[in-house]
């Protein structure tokens, strides 16, 4: 990965060495429970580790949506449930960004260290570019230091930091805010100058 001009740029991102066995499919209706199991184990971790990133669980009228619209999908390496991530194509943080993008949320994968959540970032970059699209955002909340030093050895650039209301990693019209940073991947068009 490289970091010129103020936005990340993808190169190469998503290289998993058990590629061939890892397959990412579509969730459908009767793998929500899959889907919040997944995301329920990361939602105790970290609350365990004192990081607020995310409410403590997830609750089925949290996925559904995202279901529903074919945005969330399962990671399964030899049949087992290895990842999960929601890739979708409008997100209320970013107002005013034009239709360029796709946005990732809650992507969580066992705490392994294999590299999957890499892979994951690398495999929604290639969604976006099939879209046509050519940027992949993604936010975190703003005191997760971790994660936004994460993003960045990734490649992704800081886009400045906005209020969202809700629980961390909710996006109502109302409740108490939470500070989130946004960070932007460009993953396809010329590589800048660097």
């Amino acid at each position: 990965m490289t970091q010129t001009g103020g936005r990340g740029h993808a190169q190469g991102m998503g290289s998993f060495p058990a590629d061939d066995l890892l397959e990412v499919v579509v969730a459908d209706a009767s793998e929500i429970a899959d889907v919040l199991d997944m995301l329920n184990e990361a939602a105790s971790w970290l609350t365990a580790c004192g990081i607020r990133q995310w409410p403590a669980s997830f609750t089925p009228a949290m996925v559904e949506p995202g279901v529903r619209a074919g945005e969330t999908w399962l990671a399964r390496e030899g049949g087992e449930l290895v990842g999960t991530v929601t890739l979708s194509w409008r997100d209320p943080a970013w107002p005013e960004a034009l239709d360029d993008a796709g946005y990732v949320h809650r992507l969580a994968v066992p705490r392994r260290g294999t590299g999957l959540g890499q892979y994951l970032l690398g495999w929604a970059a290639h969604q976006v570019t099939d879209r046509g699209r050519s940027h992949l955002r993604l936010d975190c909340v703003a005191t997760n230091l971790k994660l936004r030093r994460y993003y960045e050895r990734l490649g992704f650039a800081y886009c400045g930091d906005t209020e969202l209301f809700g629980a961390p990693g909710e996006r109502l019209s109302t409740g108490n805010p939470t500070l989130v940073s946004l960070f932007e991947l460009v993953v396809s068009g010329p590589t800048p100058p660097g």
